[in-house]
C-alpha cells in the first residue's frame, strides 16, 4: 500500500510541474521525444510520443533504442507546447521488466469520458512472452494514469494504435514485422475478436508502427516501411476497418539525414490535416536519440494523400515579440549562409545562422505582427569583425524594415535597432548580410 501511495504521489507531483516550450521543428527542445502520436481532445492536440534517453549503465545495449517512461504534452495552436510530465513509467508497471528500456511508440484514446493510453514493453517472467501492450486509464488526457495490472491479453507486439468507428466498435492494430488487427471490447481492455493478420502489406522490409484512421468514408492505414536503406512512411485505404487494404502511396520518402526510423500520426485540427513524425535533430550521430516535428499534411479530392515534404520551419504562426529563431528557416540563400549548434556538447541549446558572404540570406515565414506596427528589433549577435545586416519584408528583394550594424566583439550580444516601413499582421521575415564579415544569430525579437 505505501509503494502504491508513493506511486500516485509521483504521478500527481510530476503532472502539477508544467514546462512551456515553444517551437518549430522539432517541436520539443529540451528531451528526446520520437513516434510522436497526436490526439485532439475538448479542442487542444495532446502529444504523446516515446521517450529516447541516455543509456544508464544498467542498460547494455548501447547502440539501440532506450526508453524508460512517457511524457504528454498539449498546445492550443502547435507553436507552444506544455510538458505535463511523466504519465507511465516501466519502474511502477507491474508487468514491465524494467531491465529492457523498452517503452516503444504509445497511443491514447477516449471513450466515455475515461482516456486509455496504450503502450507496449518487454514483459517480464510470469507475465506472457516478448513484447505485450498495456493500458493506463485517466479522468483526463494529461492524466494521472493508473496502469492495468495485466497486458492485453491475446497481443504479442509493439507499436499500439487505437480507433473507434462511427458504429461505436473499438479496434486495435499493432506491428511484430507485420501488422495485425482485432477488435476491443466496449471497456477498451480486452479482445473482442480472434487477431487477424493483415496481409495486404509489403513482405519485403520491415514493415511496423501503424497509425490508423478514417476520413470520407475511407479507411486509411498508415505506417513506416523499409523499401530501401531507411523507413519511409506510406498508406494503403479500405471500405473495412480490418481490410482487405489497397496499398496506395508514399507519405512522407526517406529522410535526407539518414535516420533509420520514422513513426508518425495524422490529425485534423481547425480545419486543416497535419503529419506528426520524428528525425534526429537533435542527436545527428545517433539516430536512436529521435525528435517530433510536424508538418501540414494535404488530401488530392479522390482521397489520396498529397506527398509530406519534411520542414524545419514546421507549422504554425510566430509571434513578434517572442525570439525568432531564423535558423528554423523557410528559405535561404544558395550560399553564404549556414546553420550550426549553439553548443555541440548540448544540442537541446538549439542553433544559430552564420553568414560569411556579402548578400547571403535566409527567410522565416508566418512571422505575427498582430494589429500594431513594430517600433524596434533586438538580436542576439556575435561578430568577431563586426557586420551589417538588413530585415526585409516578404522576400530577399522586399522593402528594408530595419537596418542593424553589429559592433565587433567576442561573445554574443543583444543589438537593438529601429523599425521603419513595418506592417500590421502575418509577414514573411529575411535577413540578409551586408558584408563578408562572418555574423552569427542566435534570434532576433521585435518590439
Amino acid at each position: 500500500m505505501k509503494t502504491y501511495k508513493r506511486f500516485i504521489l509521483t504521478i500527481v507531483l510530476t503532472v502539477l510541474f508544467t514546462a512551456v516550450l515553444s517551437a518549430q521543428n522539432p517541436i520539443i527542445r529540451d528531451q528526446f521525444t520520437a513516434d510522436p502520436t497526436a490526439r485532439v481532445f475538448n479542442g487542444k492536440v495532446y502529444l504523446f510520443p516515446s521517450h529516447d534517453i541516455k543509456a544508464p549503465e544498467e542498460f547494455k545495449r548501447k547502440d539501440w533504442f532506450c526508453m524508460e517512461d512517457y511524457h504528454v504534452f498539449s498546445s492550443s495552436d502547435l507553436t507552444d507546447w506544455t510538458d505535463h510530465g511523466v504519465i507511465v513509467t516501466q519502474k511502477n508497471v507491474n508487468w514491465v521488466d524494467p531491465a529492457t528500456f523498452s517503452m516503444w511508440a504509445p497511443d491514447c484514446i477516449e471513450r466515455n469520458g475515461k482516456y486509455y493510453f496504450y503502450f507496449p514493453a518487454n514483459v517480464k517472467t510470469g507475465h506472457g512472452r516478448g513484447f505485450g501492450i498495456g493500458v493506463a486509464v485517466a479522468d483526463k488526457p494529461e492524466g494521472p494514469y493508473t496502469p492495468e495490472p495485466e497486458p492485453i491479453k491475446g497481443i504479442t507486439g509493439i507499436d499500439p494504435v487505437v480507433f473507434i468507428d462511427k458504429d461505436g466498435q473499438a479496434y486495435i492494430y499493432y506491428s511484430m514485422n507485420r501488422l495485425f488487427g482485432a477488435k476491443l471490447k466496449e471497456n477498451m481492455l480486452e479482445l473482442d475478436s480472434e487477431v487477424k493478420v493483415l496481409g495486404d502489406f509489403p513482405t519485403k522490409g520491415l514493415v511496423e508502427g501503424p497509425f490508423f484512421f478514417e476520413r470520407n468514408g475511407i479507411y486509411y492505414m498508415t505506417y513506416p516501411h523499409v523499401e530501401k536503406n531507411t523507413e519511409r512512411l506510406e498508406y494503403a485505404i479500405s471500405d473495412n476497418p480490418l481490410g482487405p487494404f489497397k496499398v496506395t502511396g508514399v507519405i512522407m520518402d526517406e529522410s535526407e539525414s539518414g535516420c533509420w526510423t520514422n513513426h508518425h500520426s495524422l490529425i485534423e485540427f481547425k480545419n486543416q490535416w497535419y503529419l506528426f513524425y520524428h528525425d534526429k535533430d537533435l542527436s545527428p550521430n545517433f539516430d536512436k536519440n529521435r525528435s517530433a516535428r510536424i508538418d501540414s499534411l494535404f488530401f488530392n479530392p479522390d482521397g489520396t494523400i498529397q506527398k509530406v515534404k519534411p520542414t524545419l520551419r514546421g507549422v504554425g504562426l510566430t509571434n513578434a515579440s517572442k525570439k525568432i529563431e531564423i535558423d528554423r528557416y523557410s528559405k535561404k540563400g544558395d550560399a553564404g549562409v549556414s546553420v550550426a549548434f549553439l553548443d555541440t556538447t548540448n544540442t537541446f541549446k538549439g542553433w544559430k545562422t552564420i553568414f560569411d558572404k556579402q548578400n547571403s540570406w535566409i527567410q522565416y515565414n508566418s512571422v505575427d505582427f498582430g494589429k500594431k506596427k513594430a517600433k524596434s528589433v533586438s538580436a542576439m549577435v556575435s561578430a568577431r569583425d563586426g557586420g551589417v545586416i538588413q530585415i526585409r519584408l516578404n522576400n530577399n528583394q522586399g522593402p528594408v524594415i530595419s537596418e542593424m550594424k553589429i559592433p565587433a566583439g567576442s561573445g554574443w550580444n543583444t543589438v537593438n535597432a529601429k523599425v521603419s516601413k513595418s506592417k500590421k499582421g502575418v509577414q514573411n521575415l529575411v535577413v540578409t548580410s551586408m558584408s563578408n564579415n562572418p555574423v552569427e544569430i542566435d534570434w532576433i525579437s521585435f518590439k
